[in-house]
């Protein structure tokens, strides 16, 4: 028996199930069928259907959905009984996929041949090239410009018991991994790019107010990618991938901008200047003031006003000095740097710590 892989067709994480297409060659020998090839014009084999005789059933034991080709049903038949054929085979398989550093994954799926007709007393399955063979011829022919590439192929020879007889199985344990750019342009770096357009838009030098519609602008095109990724990876899983953990830990960090902006907003109310309406409303009770002293020594001559010259001076510095704002609150910029600064670090230790689990 050989095998030689030629393509991976597709992988569906959401179904855990991985279609391969490959060429499995059979050889078995029928003593029955032997002629002496001088009695027959020195023909020494000949190509039949490959229901003229018998042949060995193949079963796959992961298989959920199989496309075999009927073109190529034909063996070859040589005159001292050996039979040769080679069958194509496009096999769903289901495969328990591991995507806790998705998209940066190695995969390692089983496809394991049996015939439950015939055990071992009857019907024995060997394989006639090595694993390392049969791992070369793969990649003569495979197709490289998937998104999975091949990159290694074992073989497990065995006997199952069942039902108190025991039956040959061969299983081919296929090592693959997975090219991640696509996810890398597609998810990962527009995520990036939004969560560091947030950092931009919290230490920007805008309001509080105008800061706020942004972030939660950038948080909506964030959810978007989310989505995404929900549709591409399955459901339940032992462990979260750390994709889903990068996901989650930005969308935390962009609401917690979102607080912190919020906070400052409400701080800068409370500590900040005085309002605009009570500045107003005192500085025009000292105007009224003013006026009535000025109309009350309207008599006065030029004397009275040299002398009440430095009063009015006085008095209109008070009231410049009434109307100027108050000095903000000293306790406002260091808290500003406290949030600001404290968020930096922590969106910091977070992209450090999901590299060390991505590269791990």
């Amino acid at each position: 028996m050989d095998f030689m892989l030629m393509a991976i067709l597709s992988v569906v994480e959401k179904l855990q199930t991985v279609t391969f297409y490959f060429v499995l060659g059979l050889e078995w020998t029928n003593t029955l069928v032997t002629w002496d090839p001088r009695d027959f014009c020195n023909i020494s084999k000949v190509v039949l259907p490959l229901d003229a005789y018998w042949s060995p059933p193949v079963f796959f034991l992961e298989e959920v959905n199989e496309q075999k080709s009927n073109k190529l049903e034909y063996s070859v038949v040589t005159h001292n009984g050996v039979f040769n054929t080679t069958l194509p085979f496009q096999v769903t398989v289901t495969c328990s996929l591991k995507i806790l550093r998705f998209p940066f994954d190695t995969q390692t799926c089983n496809i394991s041949m049996a015939s439950f007709l015939y055990p071992v007393t009857d019907l024995v399955t060997k394989m006639r090239r090595t694993p390392a063979e049969m791992k070369k011829m793969s990649h003569t022919y495979f197709l490289n410009d998937g998104e999975w590439k091949f990159t290694n192929l074992s073989i497990i020879e065995y006997a199952e018991k069942m039902d108190d007889e025991q039956f040959s199985v061969t299983t081919y344990m296929i090592s693959m991994e997975r090219r991640p750019i696509l996810y890398v342009l597609n998810l990962i770096l527009p995520t990036c790019a939004l969560y560091l357009l947030d950092m931009a838009v919290l230490f920007g030098p805008s309001s509080p107010e105008e800061k706020i519609g942004f972030q939660i602008a950038i948080i909506l095109g964030s959810s978007m990618l989310a989505v995404i990724l929900n549709n591409i990876l399955p459901t339940s899983s032992n462990e979260p991938p750390v994709i889903v953990v990068f996901f989650l830990g930005t969308l935390l960090l962009m609401i917690m901008a979102v607080l912190d902006t919020l906070l400052l907003l409400y701080h800068q109310h409370n500590l900040g200047k005085v309002p605009r309406s009570f500045q107003k409303d005192a500085c025009t009770e000292t105007a009224m003031k003013d006026m009535s002293n000025q109309t009350t020594k309207y008599l006065e001559k030029e004397c009275t006003e040299l002398l009440n010259l430095p009063k009015t001076q006085e008095k209109g510095q008070q009231t410049r000095h009434c109307c100027a704002p108050k000095k903000q609150n000293p306790v406002l910029p260091v808290l500003q740097k406290v949030i600001l600064y404290g968020h930096f670090i922590l969106s910091l230790l977070f992209f450090i710590i999901v590299f060390i689990k991505w590269s791990s």
